[in-house]
């Protein structure tokens, strides 16, 4: 939960579960079957499904309520297309959404961002990267739509980072403080940058990193989907190639506000990317977990990947 500032798709399988409040789902290299996408959120939990990955991706991810919060207001998706020249033109997308508003709002506009960046890479053409951010757009205007059709819910609103793996090639579009980061032969590197107030605070030298950790404005975002003007979602100045044993990391703030980048990079060099989420989340909750908690892994295992070279710069 953040403070403001269609139809379901054959490729993409909404499930809840209002019982359990973390919820895993975990896809190994080889598992076969349909094509199926992933959908959390839910009040006290999520729900999960099982999918066909991606030949070239093991995933893992995993979202808790937390110790604090009374709902889950994140969301978050995998998606694959069924056919395989599809997948080989859009890839597969993996997007995660942290919404804010009180009452249902945050949780009601999450869950319309994911929904509808999956509705887009399911019926739209274009480049990945054109996808995702067509997708953004839209989902801003159909948050909006909402809340002036529910006028209790003015002011919701929502993080949103998501990328997209096609060919050995990373494309992403971001906009919140949801974050992103790549592991690369035993380093973490943050592709995205905070749409925060702090963070612009920490940009112009007003403040400083341990600073900003208690700041009383530390949650006040200065851009999110279904808030302000047409959106601008942050993107990478080109594709960036992956290499064979690259991790990503997609997590709310509800992680990595509790979790070091350190933290983060131990656990995901040394376990299965189902496993490291288990112990992040449980790293989280035992430090106190007040918002929710939501992370995705997915481990590149492509034979084309590069061998060798760092990490470039995304912006």
């Amino acid at each position: 939960m953040r403070r403001s500032a269609s139809a379901a798709l054959k490729t993409w399988i909404a499930v809840s579960n209002p019982v359990a409040p973390t919820a895993l789902l975990a896809c190994p290299v080889s598992v076969a079957g349909k094509a199926r996408g992933f959908h959390s959120s839910g009040a006290d939990g999520t729900g999960f499904e099982n999918l066909r990955n991606h030949p070239e991706i093991e995933f893992a991810t995993l979202t808790d309520i937390g110790c604090q919060r009374q709902r889950n207001e994140d969301s978050s998706a995998y998606w694959l297309p069924d056919a395989f020249d599809e997948l080989e033109c859009k890839g597969s997308l993996a997007i995660i959404a942290d919404g804010m508003g009180g009452y249902e709002g945050g949780q009601e506009a999450s869950h319309i961002a994911v929904q509808t960046v999956c509705d887009t890479f399911a019926k739209d053409a274009g480049t990945p990267q054109s996808l995702l951010v067509s997708g953004m757009k839209a989902a801003h205007e159909r948050i909006r739509e909402y809340a002036r059709q529910h006028p209790k819910l003015f002011g919701m609103g929502t993080t949103c980072t998501a990328v997209c793996v096609a060919q050995a090639y990373l494309y992403f579009a971001h906009i919140g403080d949801s974050r992103l980061y790549l592991v690369r032969r035993g380093n973490i590197s943050r592709l995205t940058r905070d749409h925060s107030y702090v963070a612009r605070l920490i940009e112009s030298g007003l403040l400083s990193t341990s600073e900003a950790e208690a700041h009383p404005q530390r949650h006040i975002l200065t851009a999110a989907l279904g808030v302000g003007d047409d959106p601008n979602p942050d993107t990478p100045l080109q594709p960036l190639p992956l290499q064979n044993g690259d991790t990503l990391l997609l997590c709310t703030d509800g992680l990595w506000g509790l979790v070091s980048d350190e933290e983060l990079l131990k656990s995901v060099r040394g376990h299965l990317p189902a496993d490291a989420c288990h112990e992040l989340v449980h790293l989280a909750k035992h430090r106190g977990a007040p918002d929710n908690v939501t992370l995705q892994l997915l481990r590149f295992r492509g034979n084309g990947a590069a061998a060798t070279g760092e990490a470039s710069t995304a912006f």
